[in-house]
């Protein structure tokens, strides 16, 4: 076992910035009050929420009014795809959106199938990539959103979010285009005017802040249909009294991320590549998934023939890695990716995967340690499983 436990798993989440932590901790105490209630607390929580609306609205280059908290990733997608489905229902019922996309998209995709939308699902190729013109050829008269992600959460590959939002707008200007950026924002630039996208989600804890909020932004003149009703918060897009310490901690987070992206993420576009080519030069039969260049700074996405990831997760862990895979343990089978299989990779390298995601508080060490227990680790469970490199 490490002396040190070594922490590779933060595309799934990431702890919490000490200095987000001290921003909030007023508002877990002594300033409690609630943002719609008139007397000086309310007005105290109220300000500050405004604040850190403002904060979030300049960092990501847009009107604080498009800025609308939610509870986070799920919610802001469910809201996003659900509230323009259900808006813009007149005007037609065919949303586009690929095969690779998280399941808070795929998932709410399949739910408004159900109800008499019509979906199509875009491959992608052996990276990841949907191309621009792909999309483009998708729209028919029917189709009101198009809803791609910004950066594929398992194998790290960046979609050319741009382009593609050009090709929409240039085919049918009226088609709203949806990002999922929760694998981007904080970690990569990210400039909604820029993008040219209508609505983007973000989530505070994928950048060091707090669980349970997150955000999404809605272009001015987006009509959305509210998904949770009640007090009417969130200008009647999204009741229910706002996370106050969560929102604070979400803006605090996020300015601390982007002021420290110059240095941050050429550093750990170093260890990744590091890791990419020392696991791929001392592994026989390993591959790297997703995109050679154009992916995430922090991601690293391996499959290795002849071992399951499960079975390799467990080991790591006992030498005090923690990491992820590709393939999700249930009801005692082991099911690949949707992912990985979209990319074309036999069933035998779906259910092999390792995604290795670093962060803030990853070191060189870790890097080395890593490369250095990995190689005996795969070599153990394909004796284990008979198999031969």
């Amino acid at each position: 076992m490490n002396e040190k436990p070594i922490y590779l798993d933060y595309a799934a989440t990431t702890p919490i910035e000490p200095r987000v932590l001290d921003a909030m901790m007023p508002f877990l105490t002594e300033k409690f009050g609630n943002p719609n209630s008139i007397h000086t607390y309310g007005r105290e929580a109220r300000r500050v929420v405004d604040e850190a609306r403002e904060k979030i609205s300049q960092l990501l280059k847009c009107q604080p009014s498009e800025i609308l908290f939610t509870s986070g990733g799920t919610e802001s997608d469910n809201l996003a795809i659900r509230g323009v489905a259900e808006a813009y229902c007149h005007k037609g019922n065919h949303i586009i959106t690929t095969q690779i996309e998280h399941h808070a998209v795929l998932h709410t995709c399949k739910a408004l199938e159900e109800k008499g939308f019509e979906v199509t699902y875009l491959p992608v190729d052996q990276h990841g990539l949907v191309y621009p013109e792909q999309v483009a050829d998708a729209i028919n008269e029917r189709t009101i959103l198009v809803s791609i992600m910004h950066a594929n959460n398992e194998i790290g590959t960046i979609e050319p979010i741009e382009e593609i939002v050009k090709a929409v707008k240039d085919k049918r200007a009226d088609v709203l285009v949806h990002t999922d950026a929760v694998q981007t924002v904080g970690h990569i630039p990210v400039d909604v005017r820029e993008i040219g996208v209508d609505l983007l989600s973000f989530s505070a804890h994928k950048f060091y802040g707090p669980k349970g909020v997150g955000g999404l932004f809605v272009r001015r003149g987006v009509k959305l249909i509210p998904q949770i009703t009640g007090g009417g918060q969130e200008r009647n897009r999204r009741s229910g009294t706002e996370n106050v310490a969560g929102i604070v901690g979400t803006a605090k987070a996020l300015e601390i991320s982007v002021s420290e992206m110059p240095t941050e993420m050429p550093r750990l576009q170093r260890l990744r590549d590091e890791l990419i080519a020392k696991v791929l030069s001392k592994i026989p039969d390993s591959l790297l998934n997703g995109h050679p260049s154009q992916r995430l700074p922090h991601n690293a996405n391996f499959s290795f023939r002849g071992v399951e990831g499960e079975a390799l997760l467990l080991q790591l862990d006992m030498h005090g890695i923690a990491a992820s895979s590709g393939s999700a343990c249930s009801s005692g089978s082991l099911e690949p990716s949707h992912v990985l299989l979209a990319l074309g990779l036999p069933y035998e390298l779906a259910i092999g995967s390792l995604r290795l995601t670093l962060g803030r508080f990853t070191t060189h060490e870790d890097i080395l340690k890593v490369v250095e227990v990995l190689p005996s680790i795969i070599e153990k469970l394909r004796t284990l499983e008979g198999f031969k490199a």
